[in-house]
């Protein structure tokens, strides 16, 4: 990531008074949920309210994001990639996508988005370069994708001339069908060039739809309406490209490292996950 002083970063500095810590935010209950410590009240009380009607809720988020990691490790140790758009972040948890990119390949590059004002507060202590590689943050809301694309952060860091690995984790279920959240994806892939993927979990209600669906009413109840997809729905993302094997599946089946001591089973996890890359 930028430090918020920076020439490259959005919006300039940051302060708290910009975070409503009396509203649930997505990331934070997100964060509260795996265990994180970056929280308010009305956090916990939205986290402990949806936890309630799901206990399994806490497993599937950590398998969300155990796919988030193992999805970047391949890209970055076995397909080769070397640079990262990571749309809609969230908060801080190491490992950090940087960190996981870095370490097969130090000169890695990436960029990492979100729209809550904490999350490039939480950033800054990330924001140090490497000695050879280098983080950017984006304060932009993934529904405006010209809010990214145009930013600086995203031109100074990023070699569009080279394969570019765009993150999508966990956040389109937030995306209503006005929002068009495919045409969203395609056209923050437009610019990236042939050889670059998309990595991507889309959630769904199609393993417990009672519990997910009880879930998506408590995140409504707070101003997040949830649209989940089914796996039809989520194919719809990745139309006309190179789908990475196991293709789409829930997320703890794609490609299972054998790390996890957690038993998981299918009906407590409510996301697939898939990795494809841009033909040409």
């Amino acid at each position: 990531m930028q430090n918020a002083n920076s020439p490259v970063a959005a919006g300039g500095c940051v302060s708290t008074d910009r975070i409503d810590t009396e509203i649930a935010h997505s990331a934070r209950i997100y964060d509260y949920i795996i265990g994180g410590k970056d929280h308010y009240p009305a956090d916990r009380e939205a986290g402990d309210a949806m936890v309630r009607e799901w206990p399994a809720l806490p497993v599937h988020m950590r398998a969300n994001r155990d796919f988030m990691h193992r999805a970047v490790r391949h890209l970055a140790e076995e397909a080769g990639i070397r640079q990262f758009l990571d749309v809609g972040s969230g908060i801080p948890t190491s490992p950090n996508i940087h960190e996981i990119a870095q370490s097969a390949a130090p000169g890695a590059r990436v960029v990492y988005v979100d729209n809550d004002p904490l999350v490039l507060t939480l950033s800054k202590g990330l924001l140090s370069p490497a000695a050879e590689g280098a983080t950017a943050y984006i304060e932009a809301d993934m529904r405006d994708p010209a809010s990214i694309l145009d930013s600086p952060a995203f031109r100074e860091t990023l070699d569009l001339d080279r394969p570019v690995a765009l993150a999508v984790i966990a956040i389109v279920h937030f995306m209503l069908d006005e929002h068009d959240a495919v045409g969203i994806v395609r056209r923050l892939l437009e610019p990236l060039p042939a050889g670059s993927y998309l990595a991507m979990s889309v959630g769904t209600a199609e393993f417990a739809p009672d519990e997910v669906g009880r879930v998506a009413r408590e995140y409504a109840a707070r101003g997040m309406p949830m649209r989940l997809r089914t796996h039809g729905e989520a194919a719809e993302f990745f139309t006309g490209l190179d789908l990475v094997e196991p293709g789409i599946v829930q997320v703890h089946k794609w490609r299972p490292d054998g790390t996890g001591t957690e038993v998981i089973r299918d009906e407590d996890i409510a996301m697939y996950g898939a990795v494809a890359r841009k033909p040409g």
